[in-house]
């Protein structure tokens, strides 16, 4: 028997606010280390969105590339204690997938990036980006 969870047991506020603070520390991970033309996809008004941020960035090269996953996976975990339930790509650091539920994030390297365009197959997403010239 499988037992339903209640909103009580994990309420869509306190689910709300922890997607937001995955989504602060892995833009954080990546400004940290200098990943390139970092975007937000904002899923949540998409019907059926297999999550509802994706964070997209590229690398200049295979180590930048994994240096940027370290990074994002480094920050989460200190910032919200989360953990990533799956990651692709390290092996090859052409394309690091970091999956924590809400948010995916993708690392490229620009060639790759510029082949798939995941901006333009969630074009009716928000797009919002992030640079660290504050």
């Amino acid at each position: 028997m499988i037992k339903q969870l209640s909103k009580e047991t994990y309420p869509s506020s306190r689910q709300e606010t922890n997607t937001k603070e995955i989504v602060s520390a892995v833009l954080e991970g990546i400004l940290k280390k200098k990943g390139k033309d970092l975007v937000s996809l904002d899923l949540t008004e998409i019907e059926n969105s297999v999550c509802k941020y994706f964070i997209i960035c590229h690398g200049d090269s295979n180590k930048q590339v994994e240096a940027l996953a370290d990074s994002v996976l480094e920050v989460v975990k200190q910032e919200t204690g989360e953990k990533v339930w799956h990651k692709e790509g390290l092996n090859t650091a052409t394309w690091v997938l970091l999956d924590y539920s809400d948010v995916v994030v993708h690392i490229f390297q620009k060639e790759y990036r510029d082949f798939y365009k995941l901006e333009d197959l969630w074009a009716d997403a928000k797009l919002t980006r992030h640079d660290d010239n504050k």
